[in-house]
């Protein structure tokens, strides 16, 4: 499954459980946060504050 901005942080970490590093660089606890369930990656970077493009791109996630 290819994940996008609109995946869930939980299918994201799914298909690369290696990405929980890198939104604990973000100061992002997705790992293990009841959120994650539903929450898109877009939703939770604008809840964050972090911009958008910035967590694609270290996720590996074409914008």
């Amino acid at each position: 499954m290819a994940v996008n901005k609109d995946s869930t942080i939980l299918e994201v970490l799914q298909a690369n459980p290696d990405a929980g590093a890198v939104f604990a660089r973000f100061g992002m606890g997705c790992v293990g946060c009841a959120i994650s369930r539903g929450e898109t990656v877009s939703e939770a970077a604008a809840a964050h504050g972090i911009p958008l493009a910035d967590l694609l791109s270290a996720l590996g996630i074409e914008a």
